[in-house]
């Protein structure tokens, strides 16, 4: 999967689940002020990465992440060692 159809994935399941506006999902921006997370918002995140892209990911996937560019490069490498 490229990356921009990624970038469009994403921003299409948090803008719903997490009720923000498509255009403060940039990637720069701070994926946990972003969307507002706390501990339990995680585990909701975690659940609807997995059912959107068909991966598994962990609570330590998550430590290095900061920006939704992190995020999408995760993802990237993920579907990439899926294939």
């Amino acid at each position: 999967m490229e990356k921009s159809k990624i970038i469009q994935t994403t921003k299409d399941f948090l803008s719903t689940e997490f009720e923000v506006d498509r255009e403060k999902i940039l990637p720069e921006s701070n994926l946990r002020e972003t969307l507002a997370l706390d501990s339990l918002d995680y585990v909701d995140l975690v659940v609807v990465i997995e059912e959107n892209f068909g991966l598994k990911f962990n609570g330590e996937d998550f430590v290095k992440i900061v920006t939704f560019n992190d995020f999408y490069n995760l993802v990237e490498e993920r579907l990439s060692h899926k294939q």
